[in-house]
């Protein structure tokens, strides 16, 4: 397994309105970044995604890395982050992976300290896969020894509300919840792991759309009177919206470009979304439904 690239063990999205207080349940917090797998043995230390993609050029910071682990050899799963004030920054991190150029990947470790926040183990000298994470976490913890650039995510049992609170409170993305003798199954997604996240609601304008796939481009009218595209929706629709918002957009169309069906921005929606990046995208959105008095309007003209 050592230096391959693993498929990790992935979460089914949990209700927060179902979340339950159960002392056969553990709770991290959710970090908002990069799912990494840390591979290592004796001095080597090599970071791959989830998508098996070697990125361990990207991270000078994993020389330090390889300190932390009290272990000759170990498979660690974790979230890369780049911590700002506590609080894991999605776009930071984005931003030291899309980096190829030496130079900048060094001055970026200084701008864009990228921690890796471990909460899983798959291996040391032996498989750990089979035993449960309570187990796992155990040897985790005994293992690692915390550093600017290696921490163990804090876990709770059976206190998930609570920690859900905190969580919203300190505008962090959420928790995750799971079973604590849940084994790890590589490359599968579990009901025994469960994340659940904080959504806001917006109201934006829709400014186009296309049909393969179905999406909606949506966006907000700033103080000079143009138009600034936030998200591209994919998902929340139902079949009737669509078929309602196809007639619509009959009336309000202004131009096809390609693929793209641009309208008059004079038909609202509203939108939930995760989170704004700093140039005030939104980021995980689906649809919520329309603005109807708006969708009044239109179909009246």
């Amino acid at each position: 397994m050592l230096f391959t690239p693993i498929k990790p063990m992935l979460l089914q999205m949990g209700n927060a309105k179902e979340l339950i207080d159960n002392p056969e349940w553990i709770y991290d917090i959710k970090w908002d970044g990069w799912r990494i797998l840390l591979h290592k043995e004796g001095d080597k230390v090599e970071a791959f995604t989830r998508h098996g993609n070697n990125v361990t050029a990207k991270f000078p910071e994993l020389q330090d890395v390889g300190h932390s682990i009290q272990s000759h050899s170990a498979i660690i799963d974790c979230e890369g982050v780049v911590l700002r004030n506590g609080v894991s920054v999605f776009d930071d991190f984005a931003y030291r992976g899309r980096l190829t150029n030496n130079e900048k990947i060094e001055q970026a470790t200084i701008t864009h300290p990228a921690t890796f926040i471990a909460f899983d183990i798959l291996t040391t000298d032996k498989p750990l896969t089979k035993q449960p994470l309570i187990e796992r976490k155990k040897h985790l913890a005994s293992l690692i020894e915390p550093s600017n650039n290696l921490l163990v995510t804090p876990s709770i049992h059976g206190n998930g509300n609570n920690i859900f609170q905190l969580t919203k409170e300190k505008n962090m993305e959420g928790i995750v919840g799971k079973r604590s003798d849940s084994i790890y199954r590589i490359n599968h997604r579990s009901h025994d792991w469960l994340k659940y996240k904080h959504f806001k609601i917006t109201d934006v304008v829709i400014l186009g759309y296309k049909e393969s796939p179905f999406t909606m481009l949506v966006g907000t009218r700033l103080s000079n009177g143009k138009y600034k595209p936030l998200a591209n929706v994919e998902f929340g629709f139902k079949p009737e919206e669509k078929a309602a918002f196809r007639q619509i957009a009959k009336q309000i169309t202004t131009k096809v470009d390609r693929d793209i069906t641009w309208l008059e921005p004079s038909l609202n929606c509203r939108v939930q979304y995760l989170e704004k990046t700093r140039t005030g995208s939104l980021r995980i959105v689906s649809f919520k439904g329309f603005n109807f008095d708006k969708v009044r309007e239109v179909v009246n003209k």
